[in-house]
């Protein structure tokens, strides 16, 4: 069957394979292939993985040893992973119940199974879960070799942006000073610490902070990350001046806090702001609110405009990461 697969040179296949599991996109359903000098690796998300890795469609032979929710049901379900947890999307009470069921049967190493009951909403962009099978909605979470423990329906976690996450961290240098304006649970700000940066992630949301706290020691960053429970527009004043890198993860109200970045930004700072917008000028209305807010101050240079994934119908979500320099 064709099913898309990374592409690799076998002789960096170890440790791709490796980054794929931490990311958690492997396809478990396949087998992994070796042919020519290459190894093709079936992923579950050809958009997450593509932005780091070639990926291409191949034909690979079903894995026969593993048992798997569709082998116990008359149909294929939806499913994402989160750590050892599974999460489902169903409107049908019955059906929900019948795939939780086939999970927990199968072979995949799952002992909690979450349904969502409701959209993204609040100023925290959290939802409601049906707990199916387990005991409550805490995961904790391995990507790219951290560790994150988060709890689903008190804070907003995406997992489907490891690969963007893994993107911005490789850039990130020993002794730099980086600030994220809506840290959440830390999924840049721990990267970033493991990386030699001293780290400051501010939220609105307490329980996110205190995971933040704790994923801090969880990966043994704690004295590199300070954890700040707060509207970032009443901390910029006491970080004038201070970044080198600030990250702006908030698409459709991030340019509301430009004016907060410009105060923090330092004398030569990367900044990487995340968007929603139409497909026919997705990254014109960011860059344009940058310089809005930047210029003359700084002058104002693009230095990526990438594609993280499409959002909806027409909308991708996109980063720019630009370089602010006084």
């Amino acid at each position: 069957m064709e099913v898309p697969c990374v592409r690799v040179e076998r002789e960096a296949g170890e440790a791709t394979r490796s980054a794929l599991a931490d990311a958690d996109l492997i396809d478990d359903d396949y087998e992994i292939t070796v042919e020519d000098g290459w190894l093709y690796i079936p992923v579950t998300d050809p958009d997450a993985a593509s932005s780091e890795h070639a990926v291409v469609r191949r034909t690979v032979s079903e894995r026969e040893t593993q048992t798997t929710p569709a082998d116990l049901l008359a149909f294929d379900p939806s499913y994402e992973r989160l750590g050892e947890a599974a999460l489902i999307d169903e409107d049908d009470d019955e059906r929900a119940r019948a795939i939780a069921d086939a999970i927990l049967e199968s072979d995949l190493p799952v002992g909690t199974v979450l349904n969502k009951a409701s959209k993204v909403k609040g100023e925290t962009r959290v939802r409601d879960w049906d707990v199916l099978a387990g005991e409550d909605t805490e995961v904790v979470h391995r990507e790219y070799g951290c560790e994150f423990a988060l709890d689903l329906a008190a804070v907003y976690f995406s997992p489907r942006l490891a690969t963007e996450r893994h993107r911005v961290s490789e850039q990130v240098a020993a002794g730099e000073r980086a600030f994220d304006m809506f840290a959440g649970v830390g999924p840049f700000v721990i990267p970033f610490a493991k990386r030699g940066a001293e780290c400051v992630g501010v939220d609105v949301n307490e329980t996110a902070i205190d995971y933040l706290r704790e994923n801090a020691r969880r990966n043994d960053v704690e004295d590199r990350v300070t954890a700040i429970c707060a509207d970032v527009r009443e901390v910029a004043a006491d970080y004038e001046n201070w970044a080198d890198r600030l990250v702006m993860n908030l698409p459709h109200s991030a340019g509301a806090f430009l004016e907060s970045a410009v105060a923090i930004a330092g004398d030569d700072c990367v900044l990487h702001y995340y968007d929603i917008q139409h497909e026919d000028d997705p990254f014109g209305p960011g860059e344009r609110a940058i310089r809005e807010a930047a210029e003359p101050e700084y002058d104002v240079t693009v230095e990526t405009r990438h594609t993280v994934r499409s959002y909806a119908p027409h909308e991708l979500n996109v980063c720019l990461d630009v370089r602010l320099r006084r």
